[in-house]
């Protein structure tokens, strides 16, 4: 790797994720998925069928209200309107409700070294926040966390995909050698960048979301795919 290839020498463009990279977030909505389940205690699923069953609806229900937590809500509404054997009452349904609400009182908290990590990075490297979901809720977040001084720019995009990722190279007048996405999914971090022509860092999270999991793509060089063991290993890397 030459000098202007080698990221420690040169300035890079580093796209970083937000949920479950720089900051816990599906640990949340797999406490409001337990409470959910207990709360059912269907007499014929187990705890891992209702939990497929939540997945299942999950995704269907993206297609049509994106991400978030009130998407989860009516996904959590949902399962109980399929599954339970009571009738649905005003009553029920503000206690499922209630679930997904409890994700949003949720304070911010940290993967560990993101901000020292972030602080060191941003000393060296041009840094773009890249996170989707649904716009307010994200930005609150981002705002809430205090970190959005370390990036030169947000950016709260519907989904995570090849084209989104081709467009945020157009708008900031990326450098396909020159940048890399950061974060801990396979299907909307890393393999969708990799696509794109970007670089890549996997970070790995114990508990990323389910939909999120797929098998990590291959880098065609020139591109790199690094794969690191925690997020402020980028300090040795970058």
């Amino acid at each position: 790797m030459d000098a202007n290839s080698n990221p420690r020498m040169t300035r890079q463009n580093l796209l970083i994720d937000a949920d479950d990279t720089l900051w816990e977030n599906n640990i949340y909505f797999e406490h409001a998925i337990a409470n959910f389940i207990s709360f059912l205690e269907h007499k014929e699923l187990t705890p891992d069928e209702v939990r497929s069953v939540i997945y299942r609806v999950e995704h269907e229900n993206i297609k049509i209200n994106g991400y978030g937590i009130a998407s989860f809500s009516k996904a959590l509404v949902r399962t109980f309107e399929e599954l339970s054997v009571e009738p649905i009452t005003p009553a029920l349904h503000e206690t499922v409700n209630g679930f997904a609400r409890t994700i949003a009182e949720r304070p911010i908290e940290f993967i560990p070294g993101v901000e020292d990590t972030l602080q060191y990075l941003h000393s060296r490297h041009r840094l773009l926040l890249v996170t989707k979901g649904n716009f307010e809720e994200q930005s609150a977040k981002v705002t809430r966390s205090g970190l959005e001084k370390y990036f030169e720019s947000i950016e709260v995009v519907a989904e995570k995909d090849t084209p989104t990722y081709r467009q945020l190279g157009t708008k900031y007048d990326l450098v396909a050698a020159q940048t890399w996405m950061i974060g801990n999914s396979p299907k909307s971090d890393i393999n969708p960048a990799l696509e794109a022509g970007f670089n890549a860092a996997f970070v790995p999270h114990a508990n990323t979301w389910k939909l999120e999991h797929c098998e990590l793509a291959e880098a065609q060089p020139p591109q790199v795919l690094m794969m690191l063991n925690g997020f402020s290993q980028l300090r040795d890397r970058f």
